[in-house]
């Protein structure tokens, strides 16, 4: 939401990687509405090694319109829900048309939804908090309804996102997209089974914690996302992120965790296919 204004041309990727694999990216958001604008994005992550996508939609259309790409597009799949600093537009209407489109086979899981205080005093527009915690039961229970897993977004709530989840039932399983909380949140989030998925801003220079946690979190519990078009990954910070770079952020993580990137990948493929119920060639 509300990213500086990104270059429009795409950055370079890195040395080609295969089998990688992007957990959570929105390719509404890089442009890509229709099968034809999401092919060259498609194809340049091909190039780079990319094999899997999840495409996330933050509001109904973004996510009718992921779930249309994933039924065109045998590498990827979709996530559906609203973000919770829309959590308004969650009404009665919105709430029957997402629990139909989550039975889509194409849809993997429920999210993002979770709780972001970090608009509230920035937009009008902004759920309060209330009404962001009230959504994210209800997604969590759409999740455990359709055995697909909870993807979380967290922004500056870590004490109440923990108190929340603590007290929710458990969907199979709770990945935290974008992990960019304190090393203390990580080790909780550990110790009941979340996963934690890894973007760009693990690359950043001032992240050493993040990296610290980086480094900490078991093979099983860790995945590498985008969260394209934001959080592009050094060295391209500026240009609009796409999948096509996520070997950057692949590459740092299997520095920091001192294993071959190729290692690295395989068990991101093991974790990806299993908290997403999906058999990967």
């Amino acid at each position: 939401m509300c990213a500086a204004r990104k270059k429009r041309e795409p950055a370079q990727p890195a040395r080609k990687l295969p089998g990688l694999i992007d957990a959570h990216t929105h390719l509404t958001s890089c442009g890509a509405w229709e099968p034809e604008a999401a092919k060259p994005l498609l194809e340049r992550a091909a190039d780079a090694g990319v094999t899997n996508i999840c495409t996330v939609g933050d509001g109904f259309d973004e996510c009718v319109a992921a779930v249309n790409l994933a039924r065109q597009f045998d590498e990827l799949v979709a996530a559906v829900a609203i973000h919770p600093t829309r959590a308004k537009e969650l009404t009665d209407e919105v709430k029957a048309a997402l629990a139909t489109l989550a039975k889509d086979p194409n849809v993997v899981a429920i999210g993002e939804t979770g709780l972001d205080t970090y608009w509230i005093d920035k937009s009008e527009d902004c759920a309060d908090i209330d009404t962001q915690q009230q959504a994210l039961a209800w997604h969590n229970e759409l999740a455990i309804a359709t055995g697909k897993t909870l993807m979380i977004h967290n922004r500056e709530a870590d004490e109440l996102l923990l108190d929340a989840l603590a007290d929710l039932p458990r969907a199979r399983e709770v990945m935290l997209h974008c992990f960019s909380s304190p090393l203390e949140v990580a080790t909780e989030a550990i110790a009941r089974g979340y996963v934690l998925s890894f973007t760009g801003n693990v690359t950043f220079a001032a992240n050493d914690e993040l990296r610290e946690v980086a480094k900490r979190v078991p093979p099983g519990q860790l995945l590498v996302e985008t969260d394209a078009p934001y959080m592009t990954p050094v060295p391209h910070r500026g240009f609009r992120n796409e999948p096509a770079i996520i070997g950057h952020t692949a590459l740092c993580l299997a520095e920091v965790r001192q294993e071959p990137v190729e290692t690295l990948i395989g068990h991101v493929r093991e974790t990806y296919a299993r908290v997403f119920n999906l058999t990967l060639q």
